[in-house]
């Protein structure tokens, strides 16, 4: 089966790639840097042709409000207008547990924007949320970091590795087409704060970790359960401690 998958060399599109391609799929990755620009509709006739799924893990360059919507409305309208051209059966895409739960939030904006025009493309899709990846806990400590300190809500965390990701996108990806969303998850739940102190020690970082009920994530104050996901998420198998870039050292 081949399977297109959009943002196939970023994190989480390289690990698909490779998994799929383990499968005996031949998935091919499609990104500025293999000649598809889906913003222009560049490379997109020729990379579609023969695919039988599209997997779209494309992420916007910037986040601020008005580039993120634009990215992912002008791009989402593209893919799918190819992919009708093109007679795709599935298509795939990923975002993010909580979009609907902070509206205020630019960049969760243009992930229900995406959604919708999926939704109402009439080709048969499949909608995975994902909570917080490993790989960006440096990035979210970094991002609550004022005046030096780590300011963290004590809310629910449940954040997965990207492998275990990539792995259930291609799970879903090979089978029949949702018409619907699912979420997926790692297998703990922590409370923010006590996660990021635990992490920052591992890491060797000096930052204090406060505990502040008003700390915003990304411009969003946060509720007990808005980045965790329902009782019937798929979860991942990789438990934070066992993960290897855990202690890694920062890059």
């Amino acid at each position: 089966m081949k399977i297109v998958v959009v943002g196939g060399t970023g994190l989480i599109g390289s690990k698909l790639v490779a998994k799929l391609g383990e499968h005996g799929h031949e998935a091919v990755a499609a990104s500025p840097n293999t000649g598809v620009n889906t913003l222009t509709g560049e490379g997109l006739a020729e990379v579609l042709t023969g695919a039988s799924v599209v997997i779209d893990v494309s992420n916007s360059p910037s986040f601020e409000a008005a580039a993120v919507l634009e990215f992912f409305e002008t791009s989402t309208r593209n893919l799918l207008a190819a992919e009708k051209a093109a007679g795709v059966g599935h298509h795939v895409a990923l975002s993010v547990v909580g979009t609907e739960r902070m509206p205020e939030n630019g960049y969760f904006r243009a992930k229900i924007a995406q959604e919708q025009l999926i939704e109402k493309s009439g080709i048969p899709f499949s909608l995975v949320h994902a909570t917080q990846f490993f790989e960006f806990t440096r990035s979210i400590a970094g991002e609550a970091t004022d005046d030096g300190k780590v300011r963290i809500a004590h809310v629910l965390f449940q954040p997965i590795a990207g492998d275990d990701v990539a792995q259930t996108l291609g799970r879903i990806s090979v089978g029949s087409p949702l018409n619907g969303r699912v979420e997926v998850a790692g297998p703990e739940q922590f409370r923010m704060d006590d996660f990021f102190r635990d992490a920052l020690a591992a890491w060797g970082d000096p930052r204090e970790v406060v505990t502040d009920p008003h700390a915003r994530y990304f411009g969003s104050e946060l509720s007990e359960r808005s980045l965790v996901p329902g009782d019937d998420a798929i979860l991942g198998q990789t438990r934070y401690r066992d993960w290897p870039g855990r202690t890694a050292p920062k890059k």
